[in-house]
């Protein structure tokens, strides 16, 4: 499932190397809109992994940006205990306003490890 998500660059975290052939980077973006009189403000965290873990490093904290990404969930057992995990995996970043003369070159995947 692909979706879209816009907000503001919050938090940018470290590239975390897992495994020997798995790593991640972590990233927040708020978002915030007005129902009637009343102001809702989300923190959403997506995850980077593999090559995608640099689509970040053009970004910076403040900017606006529109994030492309599957919903993944997985399952995970361990010593007789089961844990459901939901991951928001992204795989394109790019300037939610080009208008600004800001413009972040997407980096797309070329299909190695999307689940479809």
């Amino acid at each position: 499932m692909s979706l879209e998500f816009k907000g503001i660059l919050i938090v940018k975290e470290d590239e975390q190397q897992i495994s020997d052939n798995f790593k991640k980077r972590e990233f927040v973006l708020e978002h915030t809109k007005i129902v009637g009189q009343k102001e809702f403000t989300d923190m959403v965290k997506f995850q980077l992994t593999q090559d995608r873990c640099k689509l970040i490093d053009l970004v910076s904290i403040g900017s606006e940006v529109k994030v492309h990404f599957n919903l993944r969930g997985r399952k995970w057992e361990k010593d007789g205990n089961v844990n459901y995990f939901t991951n928001l995996e992204a795989w394109k970043i790019e300037s939610a306003n080009t208008r600004a003369g800001i413009d972040i070159p997407p980096i797309e995947d070329n299909g190695n490890d999307l689940p479809f």
